[in-house]
């Protein structure tokens, strides 16, 4: 055992609790059955079979409020592993359910028995035509899709608003749709070709001119009843009109029936059924779309009502004016807005009944613009508008920024107003459509049934389309309060059924809620010919059971999901998933939403029981250690929360008060560490010149093993030597700024490049060129940004520092009368934010009086314009750091970029590298796993300059990429230099 291996019971939750009804039994705890186990290992080897109860808990919960446990979790990477996945199933009576990103609202990404992840080995998107069409895989998120399309200037049709997490498998196989959309630009129109497998493990490619011949040989059958079926429906007029105005809104419920009615052959009929079955017919391997054009012009507006039915009254001429988007907001979905970042806070005082529209055009040219601004303005002169707030203007803008929070308090729908509700109670998200023209006396109807029944009331959604959205908020572990949402379940159905012959899902797909009422909407004939086509396509019942269809009429109420009470930084959280593409580690060991998860399955737990141990064994690693500690999670989730920082305080109580107090030792003696660790880094850089890294690397690794690996770096060929031990000559006579060079500037040298100046030389020389000189103080050395201590939860130690470096820079400053310059990204953010917490009272005070700038915002606005550039680089590509994009610094980053190079790349790939400062060194697979798609992107093609703006950054990318990364700073300062 190692010497300072941290003890699990650390993490054991410490709150009183009574176990809860829907907590994973005690005997499952040994995770997948032995003999399932073995089966599937030797089919598909042990790599790609997950098994531990900790893998079968965080794949047992998504986006929706049910929780099914898996027997296993299966992670193919090719058609032949589904294939192998299917064939086993169906030999051995098993049910497969497939999930890609789990944002699925309706529990469709849930299974009982054999789960299969679709997402991680399933990413990459060709760009075809030029971009009129796109080639996708299912794993891919319509967030990146588009990235690559908007180069070309498309974009794909389906805008869900959860495309920063959802992926193309779901938004086919559900239709989701989005803002936007509605029924001429959802899945079911703009899907071109698919590639799917059925479930007797035929594969069929509908895009091949030979496909219908080839369907006909391998499933003779199959090709007849979709034919016989197809005929029966024409045969019947008033199914077949029935099933035409069914789909003249938007309707998600139940399968396409249309299909029948649109495709000409077998193969055509799959790929209409294909789309919206929720993984019930097959597996979506591939997608080719029809794209659309991007139209990049675009003028927005939120307008203000006194009240739903006027603002409802609104939408039709705003659609006749041709707006692309009606989006409706009721007054408390406005007033829980608030908790998103950037939403103005005196929403939060909206009368009661203020209703909002977001309203938006996009065209191609100014001149189009210009033309719906004018419908527009014409449309919004006859409204009677209100203005209760100070922030609300009621006036179209182009302003992207200001449009773009718009959007983010409209997307946040559903984790705005569902982060809100009373802790402990679980959130189910339902949506539906009526006739557009009658969308003001939905909302009405369903905002009462809402107040009879106990819920608040709360509704949005996209009211172009008549297609509206609401939330439900209960307790499942009380079976009064269960009865109550089934109660209000039969009534909903009934309103939006027989009042307005609605869509009881208009774009979350049936799932699991609505399936009991399925034939409420759409009769006994049609809903027979639904399970007939089941049984054509799925005879053995293979795939998703109990998805979409189910005779059982209490369905939507099995599996509920309790929600227990968490760590408060995470109690808000309604396991959405937003959170997930944005993790460093989300391919390696668990995403922030599966952290979250993973505890709130603790709490379910009686105290000490064996699926408790289990959960907590492998916490340790799987949470806690492979966290890159970057908050990234709290960038994407639209109630920020911070499971980064619960990570760390869980660091925190897994410290011994030994390891504490070394700790802080370190801090308080920080500039021997610092003088030590330079040393020590020219010493090993000078023996492995000599004896190469694999000595080194060995030693480290014996190290690891007798210490711990989560303190005990290990050696990287990457590490660079050390840097100078002086800095720059400086004064402060007339310095612009005080200049502080983060202590991994003043330990590690940068790329050994001819020529090439050191980053502290580059940055003093700019700022001379510029007339913006700098002054670095001669006491910097043991000073710190207190980000080495903040990230691994050492609390005193970081206190030590926090308070010791906002001291010092009040006093380089002059009482913060000139700007702290930081050349590290990572310290500037530790500087302007992250050490705030540790502070005295008295220090806060100090630190208010200071402005922390990141050299590179220092030398993209400050110095940049007094600057000459002499020679460019032909290519550059970026990456850009986590903590830019907390600092918003990326554009900076990229401005300096274009000053230096022709040509500039932000990969769409890019993201968090998870070096994390040494977190690289401690858990390498960290970064290896982190940085694997953004290193295959950038190595698709060769650059003059690999930049960033953070030195250990750097070091990982240079090890994920094989090229040298250095700071824009350098690039900058060589090509602004007068004479090489």
């Amino acid at each position: 055992m190692p010497l300072l291996e941290p003890k699990p019971e650390a993490l054991r939750p410490l709150t009183a609790r009574a176990p809860s009804p829907d907590r994973v039994p005690g005997w499952k705890a040994s995770g997948t059955p032995a003999e399932l186990r073995a089966a599937l290992t030797a089919l598909l080897g042990p790599e790609k079979v997950l098994w531990k109860v900790s893998n079968l808990v965080r794949y047992a919960s998504d986006a929706s409020p049910y929780r099914f446990l898996p027997q296993v979790v299966l992670v193919p990477e090719d058609l032949d592993d589904v294939s192998a996945i299917l064939s086993y199933a169906h030999g051995n009576g098993r049910g497969v359910v497939f999930r890609a990103a789990g944002t699925s609202l309706n529990g469709q990404a849930q299974g009982e028995d054999i789960l299969v992840d679709v997402r991680r080995h399933w990413t990459g998107i060709e760009v075809l035509d030029d971009g009129a069409r796109a080639r996708v895989r299912p794993g891919t998120t319509v967030m990146r899709a588009n990235a690559a399309l908007a180069r070309h200037g498309r974009i794909l049709g389906p805008d869900p608003a959860s495309a920063i997490a959802c992926t193309i498998g779901g938004v086919v196989a559900n239709n989701a749709s989005g803002m936007t959309a509605g029924i001429t630009r959802n899945s079911y129109r703009t899907v071109s070709s698919l590639t799917f497998v059925l479930p007797s493990g035929t594969v069929v490619d509908t895009g091949e001119a030979d496909a219908d011949e080839q369907l006909r040989h391998a499933e003779p059958s199959l090709c007849d009843e979709l034919l016989a079926i197809k005929a029966e429906i024409e045969a019947d007029g008033p199914l077949t009109a029935r099933i035409r105005a069914k789909h003249e809104i938007k309707n998600t419920n139940g399968y396409r029936l249309d299909a029948f009615l649109d495709g000409s052959t077998p193969v055509e009929i799959l790929r209409g059924l294909m789309v919206g079955s929720e993984g019930t017919f097959g597996f979506i391997s591939e997608v080719v779309f029809d794209t659309l054009p991007l139209d990049r012009h675009v003028s927005s507006a939120l307008l203000f009502f006194p009240s739903l039915t006027a603002a409802a009254a609104a939408v039709p001429r705003f659609n006749e004016a041709g707006a692309i988007a009606v989006e409706l907001m009721d007054g408390n979905t406005l007033r829980a807005s608030v908790r998103v970042e950037g939403v103005p806070s005196d929403w939060a005082a909206l009368p009661q009944g203020t209703t909002a529209l977001l309203v938006e055009f996009r065209a191609p040219d100014e001149g189009s613009l210009a033309a719906c601004e004018q419908a527009a303005a014409s449309v919004v002169a006859d409204l009677d508008l209100v203005a209760p707030a100070v922030s609300v203007t009621n006036e179209f803008t182009r302003d992207a920024a200001t449009v773009s929070g718009y959007w983010k308090a409209r997307k946040a729908f559903v984790t705005a107003v569902g982060g809100s509700r009373p802790s402990g109670t679980t959130l189910i998200t339902e949506d539906f459509a009526v006739p557009p023209s009658r969308l003001s006396e939905a909302c009405e109807a369903l905002l009462a049934l809402q107040a009879v029944h106990g819920f608040d009331a709360a509704v949005a959604g996209h009211a172009a389309h008549g297609n509206l959205h609401f939330l439900l908020a209960f307790d499942a572990a009380k079976p009064a309060d269960v009865d109550r949402y089934a109660a209000f379940m039969e009534e909903f159905c009934t309103l939006v059924v027989d009042r307005f012959d609605g869509s009881l899902k208009a774009e979350h797909g049936t799932g699991r809620n609505i399936a009991p009422f399925l034939e409420r909407e759409w009769g006994t004939s049609a809903t027979e010919l639904m399970w007939r086509t089941k049984q054509a396509i799925d005879p053995d019942g293979v795939l998703a059971p109990r998805i979409v269809l189910d005779r059982d009429p209490a369905a939507h109420l099995r599996g509920l999901k309790t929600i227990p009470r968490v760590e408060p930084v995470a109690d808000p959280c309604i396991e959405c998933g937003f959170c997930e593409p944005t993790c460093p580690s989300e391919d390696l060991t668990t995403t922030p939403r599966q952290r979250i998860v993973l505890r709130r399955e603790m709490m379910r737990q009686p105290g000490g029981s064996p699926v408790e141990a289990g959960l907590l064994d492998a916490y340790g690693y799987d949470a806690v250690e492979t966290c890159a500690g970057d908050s990234t999670c709290k960038l994407a989730c639209p109630v920020g929360i911070d499971t980064g920082a619960m990570m760390k305080d869980f660091r925190h109580h897994r410290h011994s008060p030994r390891e504490e107090r070394v700790a802080a030792l370190t801090a308080q003696h920080f500039k021997v560490v610092e003088a030590s660790a330079r040393i020590a880094v020219g010493l090993a850089d000078a023996l492995t010149r000599r004896t190469g890294d694999r000595l080194l690397g060995a030693v480290t690794r014996l190290a690891r093993k007798a210490v711990h690996p989560d303190l005990m770096p290990e050696w990287l060929p990457e590490i660079p030597g050390a840097a100078d031990r002086v800095l720059p000559p400086t004064s402060r006579t007339g310095a612009s700024a005080v200049y502080y060079p983060a202590c991994v500037n003043r330990i590690f040298a940068g790329p050994r490049d001819e020529g090439a100046l050191s980053l502290a030389e580059s940055v003093v020389s700019l700022s001379a060129r510029a007339a913006r000189p700098v002054w670095i103080p001669e006491d910097v050395a043991g000073t710190c940004c207190a980000t080495i201590w903040h990230s691994k939860g050492y609390d005193v130690a970081n206190a030590v520092m926090a308070n010791r470096i906002v001291e010092a820079a009040w006093g380089w400053t002059a009482g913060g009368s000139l700007p702290l310059v930081v050349d590290a990204s990572s310290c500037t953010l530790g500087l302007a934010h992250e050490v705030v917490p540790y502070l005295t009272e008295e220090n806060r005070a100090l630190h208010e009086e200071l402005t922390v700038v990141d050299s590179i915002v220092w030398a993209a606005d400050e110095l940049l314009p007094s600057l000459t550039v002499f020679r460019r680089t032909g290519s550059a590509v970026l990456h850009p750091t986590c903590s830019m994009e907390h600092l918003g610094d990326v554009a900076h980053l990229r401005t300096l970029a274009e000053a230096c190079a022709d040509e500039v790349v932000v990969p769409d790939d890019a993201g968090c590298c998870g070096f994390a400062g040494d977190r690289g060194m401690l858990h390498k697979e960290l970064t290896d796993s982190a940085t694997a798609k953004e290193a295959a992107e950038v190595n698709t093609r060769a650059y003059d300059a690999y930049l960033s703006a953070n030195r250990m950054c750097e070091i990982g990318m240079d090890r994920a990429t094989g090229h040298r990364y250095h700071s824009a700073l350098i690039e900058l300062e060589r090509a602004t230099r007068p004479a090489l």
